[in-house]
């Protein structure tokens, strides 16, 4: 299992928790991003900006720190099934 930051750009990944306190997770929720979605990493700034996550399901694409990025642990999805 890996944080967001070190899956590959455009690849699809399925979040399989959400780490750090309580405000970190609320905010993800608030933005739609929950355990067992699907995102991809759909661009990141450069030198320490923002990265962008996109949410396959509803087509949202949402820019967050890198902070908040490595507390989201995800697993690569199977994009044949």
């Amino acid at each position: 299992m890996k944080n967001l930051l070190q899956a590959d750009p455009g690849r699809t990944v399925r979040i399989v928790d959400i780490g750090g306190g309580e405000g970190v997770r609320r905010r993800l929720l608030s933005l739609g991003f929950h355990p067992g979605d699907t995102v991809a990493l759909a661009g990141r700034a450069i030198l320490r900006g923002p990265v962008l996550i996109k949410n396959i399901k509803t087509g949202s694409t949402v820019a967050i720190g890198r902070g908040i990025a490595q507390k989201i642990y995800v697993e690569p999805v199977d994009e044949r099934s």
